[in-house]
């Protein structure tokens, strides 16, 4: 889930100094948009025969001014009597804490240097499973470079030794390594994300997007290497490039060729870390939700949250759905049916799977390449749309995540789960994410000396950028059509019914709103700033922008899954869980908003003092829909609003608020119901 770059030469090779250091620096600058917690490059110094590793947790762009690495960076291109080469890594921190540079890349084990896009799942049962090898850092990758090295030291071929280890990986991998006794460089993929741009003589770029390599090209001066080719490293292969000779030779994970063992150099290559320190003090970007409830705190902090199970359960609801009195411009009728009810209308009604593969049939492409974009966060409706696209229409999708900061680690795990599985590249568009959780704190400081409902979709902003981006990605690749796991379920009406908004009933899109109501929320927000002035923060241009991305960016061949299939969630979660092992939170039993960091803050402040959440809401949409009994539904939400701690602990921790404080300033804000 990072951005992996880099660049190889042959022995002979002509090219200047300054054009292979213009060309790391391009090709490192354009993958900063996969991660900026922390970066690495690792550099091949001839004259002295080693292998200098500059790493720590600073975006790209800063690590590029490094000293330190300006002066290495000289070195390495200068002489040529050996290849030439150097890669490096963007990361966006998925195992292991930024803060530890062990845990940063390029990752240094047994004699092997590497950088790892992508997230190793089963970490854990492979160490397990291999005594033979051993731990020493928090990163995931080191396994993969321990089991490498294993095997070849079992006389087993290098093609050999990473096509059996990648195999073993349940996840993502796309990897480049060199090692200190072998002059060998290799590339590798499960799932495709990874190109490569070669010019089939004494030059190799590579990096992890196509359009990467594309803007690459628009930036440097290629003529001096001649004719090239820019080629995706299909999923499931890889490519050994003979430094001494500079022969490529591609392989594949499933046919595997067994060489002869690999010739070791009797001189290993001596290896130099040095590392970068950030100019400011750091929150830890990642931070697993699942080990919380082991902090000894956890009981403690855990005993402040309120739940008024009692008090909500004397509301007076809908008696078809769930809504309760406490509901935005909630009316009932003398049969106590709410005018929410009365204005529905049914949308997930069964139908025929051929009326989506016709209305697929025309964006298909035949030679192969990526034909639609899903839009991946990597929770239960985004995983289904991924497989729906990929294993019943045989279309060749291109996953898309934004990750501005919220989205878990068991999200991040997900994704890896299914795009490994099924060798899809999956394109990350990573925010600077310190900067993110910095708006959050800000508007949530803000919020709580002045806590208004209305305001409480300010904290989810930054995330708007995901439908920019997805018409961004889709004009890069070339791409038409595009895929959401949105469904009219989720319509909750009550965020902006909390800022005075009436419910629009005839709305053609749950996320659509009026020009006039568009209005009435900016003068919403508006006198809100101005009667809490720590709103006005650096935060303002971000939730602008995000509100442009959401309510103005085109959607053309746009289509949601759920607009063509039946939305149902038994189904849904026997095919992600059976197919991928799809995991589930440790706090609750629901699979809904358990990837997003948010929704648990969110929900536990709506529950407590609305006395419902978007649980209620949508419960309330399948009883309408004919799906649920109003009976099956109450008990579920009773439970699915409980509070979870687990994640509540991990969104105030990772934007930076003290817990016990946040939650009892929450607790005593005023209620909509009898407390």
């Amino acid at each position: 889930m990072c951005g992996i770059f880099g660049l190889i030469t042959g022995k002979e090779s002509p090219y200047s100094s300054v054009f292979l250091n213009k060309s790391l620096k391009t090709l490192a600058q354009l993958s900063e948009s996969r991660g900026k917690d922390s970066s690495g490059l690792c550099l091949f110094n001839q004259k002295k025969k080693a292998l200098d590793v500059i790493k720590g947790p600073v975006p790209v762009s800063k690590l590029l001014k490094d000293q330190k690495l300006k002066e290495k960076l000289d070195t390495a291109f200068q002489h040529y009597t050996m290849s030439r080469y150097a890669f490096g890594h963007a990361r966006l921190v998925t195992n292991g804490t930024q803060l530890n540079d062990e845990n940063n890349q390029p990752v240094l084990k047994d004699g092997i240097i590497a950088i790892h896009n992508g997230i190793i799942v089963n970490v854990n049962e492979l160490w397990e499973k291999h005594p033979e090898i051993k731990r020493k850092y928090e990163i995931d990758t080191e396994v993969l470079l321990s089991l490498i090295r294993y095997r070849i030291q079992q006389n087993s071929s290098l093609e050999e030794s990473v096509s059996v280890s990648v195999n073993e990986v349940f996840g993502t991998v796309s990897t480049a390594m060199v090692f200190d006794d072998l002059n060998k460089f290799v590339l590798a993929t499960n799932n495709g994300s990874l190109y490569t741009l070669y010019n089939q003589k004494d030059i190799m770029f590579f990096a992890s997007e196509r359009y990467m390599l594309s803007e690459f090209v628009k930036k440097i001066d290629l003529s001096s290497i001649g004719k090239y080719e820019l080629q995706q490293v299909k999923p499931n292969s890889g490519i050994i490039i003979d430094l001494d000779h500079f022969n490529i030779n591609p392989f594949s994970f499933s046919k595997i060729n067994t060489r002869e063992k690999e010739k070791i150099n009797s001189e290993k290559f001596s290896i130099h870390i040095h590392s970068v320190k950030s100019e400011k003090e750091q929150l830890s970007t990642v931070l697993d939700l699942n080990y919380i409830h082991l902090n000894p705190k956890a009981e403690k902090e855990k005993a402040l949250l309120q739940y008024p199970i009692d008090k909500i359960k004397a509301l007076k609801r809908c008696t078809k759905c769930l809504l309760p009195e406490t509901f935005p411009f909630i009316e009932y009728n003398e049969k106590g049916e709410c005018n929410y009810c009365k204005n529905y209308k049914k949308k997930n009604q069964s139908k025929p799977i051929d009326e989506l593969r016709k209305m697929v049939e025309p964006y298909r492409k035949e030679d192969g390449s990526p034909d639609v974009l899903i839009p991946f966060s990597g929770g239960r409706d985004s995983t289904y749309v991924l497989h729906i696209a990929k294993q019943e229409l045989g279309l060749n999708p291109v996953a898309y995540t934004y990750d501005w900061g919220m989205v878990t680690d068991l999200a991040r795990r997900n994704i890896a789960r299914i795009c490994g599985k099924l060798g899809i590249e999956n394109i990350i568009v990573a925010a600077d994410i310190h900067w993110k959780r910095e708006n959050i704190r800000k508007n949530i400081q803000a919020w709580l000396k002045n806590p208004e409902l209305g305001m409480i979709p300010l904290f989810m902003a930054g995330d708007k950028f995901f439908f920019y981006y997805a018409h961004k990605i889709k004009k890069q690749l070339g791409i038409d059509l595009e895929i959401w796991g949105i469904n009219d379920l989720e319509n909750t009406n009550f965020k902006t019914g909390f800022s005075g908004l009436k419910p629009q009933f005839d709305k053609t899109r749950i996320y659509s709103l009026s020009i006039q109501n568009q209005l009435k929320l900016f003068g919403f927000v508006g006198k809100n700033l101005l009667q809490s002035p720590g709103y006005i923060n650096q935060s303002i241009l971000d939730s602008l922008g995000s509100f442009a991305s959401r309510y103005m960016t085109p959607k053309a061949n746009y289509y949601h899954l759920f607009d063509y299939i039946q939305w149902d969630e038994k189904t849904i979660e026997d095919t992600i869980i059976n197919n991928y092992d799809w995991e589930k939170a440790v706090d609750t039993n629901s699979t809904w908003r358990i990837g997003d960091g948010t929704a648990s803050f969110y929900n536990y402040i709506y529950t407590l003092v609305a006395g419902f959440s978007e649980n209620d809401t949508f419960r309330s949409n399948q009883i309408r829909e004919g799906m649920i009994t109003r009976e099956k539904a109450l008990e579920l939400i009773y439970e699915e609003n409980k509070p979870r701690y687990n994640s509540l602990k991990w969104y105030l921790e990772i934007i930076g608020l003290d817990y016990e404080s946040t939650i009892n300033r929450i607790n005593n804000i005023p209620h909509l119901y009898n407390f």
